[in-house]
């Protein structure tokens, strides 16, 4: 009898996470600090930082490990959506609907599409919600996985995921699904930035902006430095550059700004606080007011 025990395989490569640790937050200016809280507080059910930013001149938000940084200085549309994991998507659409008295006359909106929620903020951002899926997102319950961004028609996809990965030292690539080709990139164990094409007129660029960590943080910056590409030597732990360029001749492809920081930045790692959005004072049970970011 064959008494050997076989040797489990498994795809190592799996667990690469390539350069870029960290999508910390989404930056898009607002200027109406209520309608934002009727928004991503009461509507969307996220958490405000209550140890940052909490003034009437900017608003940090919780999303899980990330964040959406909201200065109270102007208006950012971001050109793409933002996705989201909830746990409850039937508690979500009501809260959405109990938040519509507060923001008539904006262009918020939301309704189901399949098996997501699509919800527009006050002054037309997209948010695309997600239930949590283990294949698709791992253990997350509450977060955001991915940041969607449209690029017009004809754009280098391929270009777009060369920088990823020969400037930032990232894992990037070209995929396809229903909705066509698409390039990606990691930006953490959980999440990505992604890039589809659209036949739509787009924007001119504003100034919202995403903010990455890296393991290496200098390495990119010397790249960056040498093709002219840093719009800001923000402090010893930060830098920022606008333009995904190609990689060969060095010609912009897209423009988001990334506010890049390094792994000694004092904020990395920090625990961001998450409530329970279907708790209130009717129906409190201790112990249960604590949102989890991931499943069991």
């Amino acid at each position: 009898m064959d008494t050997a025990v076989m040797t489990p395989v498994f795809d190592r490569t799996a667990e690469d996470l390539g350069n870029i640790v960290e999508l910390g937050h989404v930056n898009v200016r607002v200027p109406d600090q209520s309608k934002a809280v009727a928004f991503y507080l009461m509507g969307l059910g996220l958490t405000r930082d209550p140890y940052l930013m909490a003034g009437l001149d900017n608003m940090w938000v919780n999303v899980g490990r990330g964040q959406f940084h909201l200065p109270t200085r102007g208006t950012d549309v971001l050109r793409g959506t933002t996705a989201l994991v909830m746990p409850d998507l039937e508690a979500l659409l009501k809260r959405l609907d109990g938040a519509k008295k507060y923001l008539e006359g904006t262009k918020f909106s939301f309704r189901e599409a399949g098996d997501t929620v699509e919800a527009v903020c006050p002054w037309g951002n997209r948010i695309r919600v997600h239930a949590p899926n283990p294949e698709l997102f791992g253990p997350m319950r509450v977060g955001m996985p991915y940041v969607e961004f449209d690029v017009p028609a004809g754009t280098d996809l391929a270009g777009i995921a060369r920088f990823y990965v020969e400037i930032l030292g990232g894992i990037a690539g070209v995929s396809s699904d229903a909705r066509g080709a698409y390039a990606w990139a990691n930006t953490s164990a959980e999440s990505r930035v992604t890039f589809r094409e659209t036949s739509l007129p787009l924007p001119e660029y504003d100034a919202h902006h995403i903010q990455i960590t890296l393991a290496d943080f200098s390495g990119p910056h010397k790249k960056l430095l040498e093709r002219g590409l840093i719009s800001e030597e923000s402090d010893q732990h930060q830098y920022r550059f606008l333009d995904i360029v190609d990689v060969d001749t060095n010609k912009p492809i897209f423009r988001i700004e990334h506010e890049t920081r390094s792994m000694r930045h004092p904020m990395f790692g920090r625990t961001f606080i998450n409530r329970n959005p279907d708790m209130n004072n009717r129906n409190f049970v201790p112990g249960y007011e604590v949102g989890l970011w991931a499943l069991n």
